[in-house]
């Protein structure tokens, strides 16, 4: 049976390791191979050619003897030309010398039985014709690179000398020669493989063991990382020159007014508040920092990147603070309505006890009035909402809202059609709360100072898919003369840190695809109307 990890294991990659000893080895291999064989070419070659020059430089020596020329002149009677060429070969270590008269008749030869005959090889003509060169034949003694220079005696060519080397004896010559040449490629071969894995055990300690397809990965998951968190994100090397900004960064410098692309500017230069260079001076952690990004209000930490004990760089992460604030906006109205649902439990159990103790005391006209007065507050607060607001959150948030606004002595008229559903979508529920919780803020403000206190509140889901929230007070309204930038961020007719609200409900409004209408005259009070789409998908409620 075929093991079935056996395909995983086939298409595992190599090991970067494996792979740079791999490419280095073939590299050196490869290198050292083609030099090699150049220099063991190149030196056969001057092999031979020294072998040759030698060769013909003796048989020219010797044609040139006296006792030579005297030889062929007069034939070597004595056998003086064959004691003289013998002498000089053992001299030379060639392997022959044979003189021979212009009928190839041989006056000397290592072996003195084939004085007297032809030289064999059939390669001598051309020297009986005077010309010097070499040649390889067979011969006697076997195959042989042969040297032949004629011999004159004044003008008048007399015979030839020829030397003669045995071929095996020059490749025997030339392999002596490369030997060095071999042991410099097994060193050299050596000594690539030794850097090879140095080399490669260097990168892996780099890389901090990590394979390319690890790294790979590894830089997707970043990629992915950066662009899907909300902070924004920068990163500065040890120079103080920005090399990561991520996509939330990016939008956060262009809602600032930050042009251009920050990569490859420096800090400082780009974000001239910033005081993230000021990490690589004093290397500390710096958490929760109030900070200006040229017209932007945001919260950002500072720190410090090392590696092996050392300082690379630095990181920052920001928030813009009014998006912080709009977070701590929904999370108080969040609480708000849990601090509504006990205030209320206790209030009923109250309720709940005086109606025991009415029926104890068997007071019932006293019960039917106080149960009156129960039904008609349910009636006008409690179960409006209950009737127009379905979802637990805003209902709780909203009765909190009505319970202050009624204490304040505010009178609130309730009206509605059409009843808000369950709201299923976070992002509409948090947008609404904070429309709810802003608007009335702003409107109670702009009445409290009136001798009479009224607040108009609509609430109604429209045929198109709006959720749609009015709010009419009866204050001053707006001077004519005050600018209408309501939805600019600390635009404000109060003194103090304010601002803040109408800017909360239009990036609520944006977020959600809302529309926003906002009319005020001076005397006239102010009326105010958002609607925001939203698509109920709860069929089983009846209205």
């Amino acid at each position: 049976m075929k093991n079935p990890l056996s395909y995983l294991k086939k298409e595992r990659p190599y090991q970067l390791r494996t792979l740079i000893i791999l490419l280095v080895s073939i590299v050196v291999v490869s290198a050292l191979l083609l030099t090699g064989l150049l220099v063991a070419y190149d030196t056969a070659q001057r092999s031979e050619r020294t072998l040759e020059e030698k060769a013909r430089t003796i048989a020219a020596t010797i044609g040139q003897t006296p006792d030579v020329i005297y030889g062929l002149r007069n034939g070597d009677q004595d056998g003086s030309v064959q004691t003289f060429t013998k002498e000089v070969q053992d001299l030379t270590d060639v392997h022959y010398i044979v003189v021979m008269d212009m009928n190839s008749i041989r006056l000397s030869h290592p072996n003195e039985e084939l004085i007297g005959e032809r030289f064999v090889g059939g390669d001598e003509d051309r020297a009986l014709q005077g010309e010097s060169y070499t040649s390889v034949a067979e011969g006697t003694l076997g195959e042989s690179m042969r040297a032949f220079v004629p011999v004159y005696d004044g003008d008048e060519q007399i015979g030839v000398v020829s030397t003669g080397i045995l071929q095996s004896q020059i490749r025997s010559t030339i392999i002596e020669g490369q030997t060095s040449i071999i042991y410099g490629l097994i060193l050299g071969l050596l000594a690539g493989l030794i850097g090879a894995l140095f080399l490669a055990q260097k990168i892996k300690n780099v890389l901090n063991g990590l394979e390319p397809s690890e790294i790979s990965q590894l830089l997707k998951e970043r990629e992915a990382m950066l662009a899907s968190v909300r902070e924004g994100i920068i990163a500065i090397d040890e120079k103080g020159v920005i090399v990561v900004a991520n996509r939330a960064a990016l939008s956060m410098f262009e809602r600032a007014g930050l042009k251009g692309n920050p990569l490859g500017q420096h800090v400082a230069s780009y974000m001239p508040n910033s005081r993230l260079h000021e990490v690589l001076v004093h290397k500390e952690m710096k958490l929760d920092q109030a900070e200006k990004l040229n017209k932007l209000d945001i919260v950002i930490n500072h720190v410090p990147v090392k590696t092996s004990g050392r300082l690379v760089g630095a990181l920052a992460t920001f928030r813009d603070k009014t998006e912080l604030t709009m977070m701590l906006e929904q999370l108080s109205g969040a609480k708000t309505y849990a601090e509504t649902l006990r205030s209320h439990t206790h209030e009923f159990m109250n309720k709940l006890h005086v109606i025991s103790a009415m029926v104890f005391t068997e007071s019932y006209d006293e019960l039917q009035s106080y149960i009156q007065t129960i039904s008609d507050f349910y009636q006008k607060d409690v179960g409006w909402i209950s009737d127009y607001v379905k979802d637990p959150v805003l209902a709780g948030y909203l009765l909190n809202k009505l319970s202050f606004l009624e204490e304040q002595g505010v009178e609130v008229d309730l009206c509605g059609e059409m009843p808000w559903p369950s709201i299923r979508q976070a992002e509409v529920l948090d947008s609404l709360i904070t429309v709810i919780g802003n608007s009335l803020d702003n409107a109670y403000e702009a009445i409290k100072d009136q001798d009479v206190q009224e607040l108009y509140i609509d609430v109604s889901y429209s045929e198109d898919g709006y959720l749609e929230w009015t709010v009419e007070d009866n204050g001053p309204g707006l001077n004519e003369d005050h600018p209408r930038n309501w939805l600019e961020k600390k635009q404000t007719t109060k003194s103090g840190d304010r601002g803040y609200g109408m800017y909360l409900i239009n990036e609520a409004i944006r977020r959600t695809n809302g529309e926003l209408e906002i009319e005020s005259q001076k005397g006239e009070g102010m009326t105010f109307k958002a609607r925001i789409p939203y698509t109920n998908h709860d069929t089983s409620t009846h209205y």
